[in-house]
C-alpha cells in the first residue's frame, strides 16, 4: 500500500503475476481428485500460471460432513498434501487447494487450506475460522475451527497472497485483516453449497471485498453437483475479469501491481480506515 500522492514503478518481472483459478467437482476418492486436480494444473501451467488456485475440500468433498471425512482424513504430511507438491514441483507453480486435516480430537477433522511450492515443500497453510454452521449445515458438528493467528500469506515475485476460505467471505473483518497484512490478492477457495439466490450472494460478496479492501481477489469454487460454481478472478475495483458458469474449467487473468498501484492512490481507503479489528471473545 502506497500514500497518496507516491508513484510507484514495479519491476515488470516480479510485479505481474498470472494466476489461475480451477473448478472442478472433487468427489470421495482423494487419489482420483489428484489426478484431475493435476490436468487442469498441466492447464493453468500451458497458460502461463505461477499461481494456481483449487477449490476448498479439493481432497474429499460429500454434501454433508459425517464420519467418511474423519476417516479419509490425513496428517500435512500424507499422501494427498505430499501429491499436490508433486504436482506443483511437476509444473513449477504454487498450488493453493482445500484439504481434510486429521487432528487428535476423536470424530474430528481441519478444513486446511495448504500452499506448496514449485519445489513441492509446504509454504504456508490456513485453517478455516468461521465454520458453515448456517443454512440447516452444523460444519462444526466435525470440524475443528483454526485457531485466531497472524493471517498466512506467501509471496510469489513482488505480490503477497492471502488466504481466506468459503464461509469466511461472509466476515469482512477477516478478509480486511489479511489485506491488513499486507495481502495483495485475496485467494478464496470454497465449496458455496448451492441454493436460493447463493450465486447472487457469492458473486456479490466477493466483488465487495475486492472493492473495500484495494485487493484482487481469486475465488475457487467447486462445480455442481456440491457447489454453486461461479468460480472468478476480480481486479482491485470489483472489475470480474474472468468467470466460470456451474461447469468444470480453469481460468486466468494477470496480477499487475502498477495497476494495484494506481487503484490503492485514486482510492486511498486502507489508509484512511479508523477502526482495528479486535478478536471477539465468544461467550
Amino acid at each position: 500500500m502506497q500514500p497518496e500522492n507516491v508513484s510507484v514503478h514495479h519491476d515488470p518481472e516480479s510485479s505481474a503475476v498470472a494466476v489461475a483459478v480451477v473448478q472442478f467437482a472433487p468427489g470421495t476418492d482423494p487419489s482420483g481428485n489428484l489426478e484431475t486436480l493435476r490436468g487442469h494444473v498441466r492447464a493453468a501451467s500451458e497458460r502461463g500460471a505461477k499461481v494456481v488456485v483449487a477449490p476448498e475440500y479439493s481432497m474429499f468433498a460429500v454434501s454433508r460432513l459425517d464420519e467418511r471425512v474423519v476417516a479419509v482424513a490425513e496428517p500435512l504430511t500424507g499422501p494427498f498434501v505430499t501429491g499436490l507438491g508433486e504436482i506443483a514441483r511437476e509444473f513449477g507453480v504454487y498450488l493453493v487447494a482445500g484439504t481434510v486435516e486429521q487432528v487428535a480430537a476423536a470424530g474430528r477433522i481441519r478444513n486446511t487450506l495448504v500452499v506448496l511450492g514449485p519445489d513441492a515443500t509446504l509454504v504456508t497453510k490456513y485453517r478455516k475460522v468461521h465454520l458453515y454452521d448456517a443454512f440447516g449445515y452444523l460444519e462444526s458438528d466435525v470440524v475443528e475451527p483454526g485457531a485466531i493467528e497472524a493471517p498466512a500469506t506467501f509471496t510469489v515475485g513482488a505480490v503477497t497472497f492471502g488466504m481466506q476460505t468459503c464461509f469466511d467471505l461472509r466476515f469482512p473483518e477477516g478478509c480486511r485483516r489479511v489485506a491488513a497484512a499486507g495481502a495483495q490478492v485475496l485467494v478464496l477457495p470454497a465449496q458455496w453449497i448451492p441454493g436460493p439466490a447463493k450465486v447472487d450472494q457469492w458473486t456479490t460478496l466477493l466483488r465487495a471485498r475486492a472493492i473495500e479492501n484495494t485487493v484482487y481477489v481469486a475465488a475457487a469454487d467447486q462445480c455442481a453437483p456440491r457447489g454453486a460454481g461461479a468460480s472468478m478472478i476480480i481486479d482491485p475495483t470489483g472489475v470480474v475479469l474472468a468467470e466460470l458458469g456451474d461447469e468444470p474449467g480453469v481460468l486466468t487473468a494477470t496480477i499487475d501491481l502498477d495497476r494495484l498501484d494506481a487503484v490503492r492512490t485514486s482510492n486511498p481507503s486502507l489508509i484512511l480506515r479508523r477502526f482495528a479489528i479486535t478478536e471477539r471473545v465468544r461467550d
